[in-house]
């Protein structure tokens, strides 16, 4: 019996020693990833930015005050220090999106095809093309001479800045390229692509819809360069709201909607309705309203911009968008009939009006989020929303109506905003900076690349939430 013991106890050794040799491996992280799944990552990550909510990340709704706090007020006083949203959002798009939409090209480049097809390996590497266009144009609108040439290579860890109008520029190049390499008849991403199934035809609209986008940016400061882009993505753009670039989200976390988590997930009462934006929207009997806020009594009441507000005495965000499947919009047709409008206006061959842009734009608007064809006609038949008769200049008009149609898409809204200079935004009295024209560069930055941060701020014109972009010149 004893020896009987000492065996088993020797055979436990050997069987405890190949357990242990298994405890080095680590089964949870796969040694390789494939490069769509880095390509789907990638892209959620971006449209969370985008959607969310949370003021360590985005405040682009306070900015154009579609939304006010309730007790702690920084960012709607324009604090952008405390809470590091640059660096956050420079970590994002620098290392959650570029880098794996980088590595994802570089998978599929080194992966046989297999069954796939050529065209349909190069469609995935046009597409991720275009999202890594898309999210440098983001950067650069945000922050100005950003790190490009030398942003996605590990060999240099302190990458220099490169001059804002030369990245946006080599951009539209880019995207010129991409748009060449699309091939409709071929399939792509399939099911790994959230936003569109790997349809290439959605694809290719939405990558001119983006070119249109970027050269209406540049239009202030190279009108040539800007007309030249309009003129030719013009024809390609999306068409009606079943172009519009979403991802709907599921309806359980990691992959909810993002404002559900930040809001309704984690018991925050942190925003209210923003009387800016309320007002406007009662004085048009805007149809859009039930859809945005949720009715305070008979009607539909702002919180004070920037001040402290009561939770229980405003309107809030609707429930619609704090939903867990609310879909997430990266861009919409809405957006591309206001963008045509001013290209119109600026004298740009595209077709059409600028009224007709306009009605459509603001009747897509009305349809997206739940209205009637009967809602937008009624709408822009009132005398302050009808283009012949609305207030002010062409700019104005746009402004007024793209920032209600862009409601919940904080980030276009801004950057519309400091292009038209519509609508007029007054800072609130206990402001800590003037009205936000950029985001500060990250403390990281500053802290360990300090003479590349230095000699960009420089470039720009100062380190400073005031100070105006390349393309914003007036």
């Amino acid at each position: 019996m004893k020896k009987i013991l000492i065996m088993l106890s020797f055979f436990a050794l050997i069987v405890s020693c190949g357990k242990l040799e298994d405890l080095n491996k680590n089964i949870k992280d796969p040694a390789t990833v494939p490069g769509e799944t880095l390509f789907t990552n990638a892209q959620k990550r971006v449209m969370d930015q985008v959607v969310s909510s949370n003021v360590n990340r985005n405040d682009f709704r306070l900015f154009v005050q579609y939304w006010t706090e309730t007790t702690y007020t920084d960012e709607s006083n324009y604090d952008l220090t405390t809470r590091n949203e640059s660096d956050n959002l420079w970590d994002l798009f620098y290392v959650n999106a570029l880098k794996n939409f980088d590595e994802s090209a570089k998978v599929i480049t080194a992966t046989p095809l297999g069954a796939e097809t050529p065209e349909a390996h190069a469609n995935k590497l046009a597409i991720i093309e275009v999202m890594e266009v898309y999210c440098f144009d983001v950067l650069v609108e945000t922050f100005g001479d950003i790190p490009y040439s030398d942003a996605l290579d590990i060999t240099k860890p302190l990458p220099k800045y490169d001059d804002g109008l030369t990245v946006f520029k080599a951009l539209l190049v880019r995207l010129d390229a991409a748009i060449a390499n699309l091939n409709q008849g071929s399939g792509s991403f399939g099911g790994a692509d959230n936003m569109y199934g790997g349809d290439v035809a959605l694809w290719t609209k939405f990558a001119n819809s983006l070119k249109l986008r970027m050269a209406l940016v540049l239009a202030d400061k190279d009108d040539a360069t800007a007309k030249a882009a309009v003129e030719a993505a013009a024809p390609n753009v999306f068409t009606s709201n079943a172009d519009n670039a979403k991802i709907v989200y599921q309806g359980a976390q990691p992959n909810a909607n993002p404002i559900y988590v930040d809001l309704i997930a984690s018991g925050r009462h942190d925003f209210v309705a923003a009387n800016t934006i309320v007002n406007v929207m009662n004085s048009l009997n805007d149809p859009r309203r039930p859809f945005f806020f949720a009715l305070f009594g008979s009607g539909y009441v702002g919180g004070i911009y920037g001040a402290t507000n009561d939770f229980t005495k405003f309107s809030h965000p609707a429930d619609l968008i704090q939903t867990p499947t609310f879909p997430g919009t990266l861009f919409d047709y809405a957006e591309v009939e206001f963008l045509l409008a001013e290209a119109v206006e600026r004298g740009y061959t595209v077709g059409g009006t600028a009224a007709g842009h306009y009605n459509n734009a603001i009747t897509a608007s009305i349809e997206d989020w739940g209205g009637t064809a009967s809602d937008a006609t009624n709408y822009l038949a009132n005398p302050q929303v009808t283009y012949a008769t609305a207030a002010g200049t062409w700019k104005q008009k746009i402004g007024i109506q793209s920032w209600l149609a862009y409601y919940n898409r904080g980030f276009e809204a801004w950057t519309q905003f400091r292009k038209l200079d519509y609508p007029l935004l007054v800072a609130p009295p206990d402001a800590l900076s003037p009205f936000p024209m950029r985001y500060t560069y990250p403390i990281s930055e500053q802290t360990l690349n300090g003479t590349n941060w230095k000699a960009a701020s420089t470039a720009i014109g100062g380190d400073a939430v005031d100070t105006k972009l390349f393309w914003d010149i007036h």
